[in-house]
């Protein structure tokens, strides 16, 4: 079946990946979008497994403040100011700041949640996103990863709320 330029931009548009790797994804899956889908997720992992070595050196610091009672800052880096500067790097820090006022993580990772905390506390990376229940943070991360090909990283947040 041949892949059609509305697929291309229709996939393109729901993963952010290159034109080349859509059609490339499509062509692969005979069409299917759902496996062409798994396919750009699967590349997109193998990119973030090759990039964990790079030093990623700029970023922003994103702010988000919800009803006057809760404050976030979210310190999220990358490779290169440009990066940082794209709509997509800067939706990504948002969403991450609302994840982070929404669950109040105990840590980045998991190995850095301190011995003292709740027992059914979770790391950022491994809570299920709340814009979609269907990935986890750490998986948003990978798509965007995919889509822009540099390491993107989560160095620290911080969450305040009146009265604690």
């Amino acid at each position: 079946m041949p892949v059609t330029i509305d697929q291309i931009k229709e996939l393109r548009a729901e993963t952010g990946a290159g034109v080349m790797d859509c059609r490339q994804a499509l062509t692969d899956a005979n069409g299917d979008m759902e496996q062409a889908r798994l396919a750009l997720r699967e590349k997109g992992i193998a990119t973030a497994a090759k990039r964990a070595d790079r030093a990623a050196g700029q970023g922003v610091i994103h702010s988000y403040v919800h009803g006057d009672r809760i404050g976030v800052l979210v310190d999220l880096r990358c490779e290169t100011d440009f990066v940082a500067k794209t709509d997509q790097f800067q939706d990504l820090a948002h969403d991450i700041a609302l994840q982070v006022a929404s669950m109040n993580p105990a840590a980045v990772r998991a190995e850095d949640i301190p011995a003292d905390a709740d027992e059914g506390a979770i790391a950022l990376l491994d809570q299920e996103f709340i814009r979609d229940g269907s990935q986890t943070i750490n998986d948003r991360i990978n798509d965007v990863i995919a889509s822009i090909g540099e390491k993107v990283e989560v160095a620290r947040f911080v969450r305040f709320e009146v009265g604690e």
